[in-house]
């Protein structure tokens, strides 16, 4: 008798705790994975990408957006501090190992690049010269085309407003893009702008015209009768 009620009193025990772990894993497990958010990933291949770059001699701005028909969308941004490093070659090292790295990982078909505003210091204008020409240097030996954006079209490009700020960029490419975390630099985000800037102007008919009629072997296909 006693052997039977001890039986009974460790299978309800059992039970006991068998209903806990089947509770708690409906609280924890089941219900957590309806609230979890959906993670969509295409499937779909880009048409292309488009690296773009913000150069400086203390940051460097880097982003990349994917071009898929008429829609742009982004796949990484970020800077890269170079202030640490006082030897202004090491410097420059830094910035094509980084253009290097980037190239390599996600195999742009493009390359755009903020060209040097022209400031009053002459040593400055220098320092940024050789940053943006590192940079370049890297694209052209990954055989990429390289094309050159001013300030002013950036910004006239992305907010309509030549005279933007950055917190305007940045606001435009948030509405654009869908973006929701705020970089740490401005130079991230002026570096995706640049990349944007280039997209629009390839979706542009003027561009198709210049693809057309870009050197002068075009310029004789097109135009027999005018060359003798």
């Amino acid at each position: 008798m006693n052997l039977s009620v001890n039986r009974n009193r460790k299978e309800d025990k059992y039970q006991w705790a068998q209903n806990i772990i089947d509770d708690y894993f409906d609280i924890f497990v089941l219900d957590q994975r309806i609230h979890l958010p959906k993670i969509i990933v295409s499937l779909q291949t880009p048409d292309k990408i488009i690296l773009g770059i913000d150069p400086g001699t203390l940051i460097m701005g880097y982003g990349l957006i994917s071009v898929t028909g008429k829609k742009a969308a982004i796949i990484e941004m970020g800077a890269l501090k170079l202030g640490h490093k006082k030897d202004p070659y090491a410097r420059l090292e830094l910035i094509h190992l980084k253009v290097r790295e980037l190239i390599d990982k996600h195999a742009p078909n493009s390359f755009a690049i903020e060209s040097p505003f022209f400031g009053k210091n002459v040593q400055s204008m220098l320092k940024l010269g050789r940053a943006q020409g590192v940079a370049i240097a890297t694209a052209m030996s990954a055989g990429l085309p390289v094309t050159e954006y001013s300030p002013k079209k950036i910004k006239l490009s992305i907010t309509g407003n030549g005279n933007a700020d950055k917190e305007q960029i940045w606001k435009m490419l948030q509405r654009l893009l869908g973006i929701e975390n705020k970089p740490k630099f401005f130079d991230a985000t002026d570096a995706l702008a640049v990349a944007l800037c280039h997209f629009y102007e390839a979706q542009s008919p003027l561009a198709a015209l210049k693809r057309k009629s870009n050197s002068w072997e075009d310029f004789i296909k097109m135009n027999p009768a005018r060359v003798r």
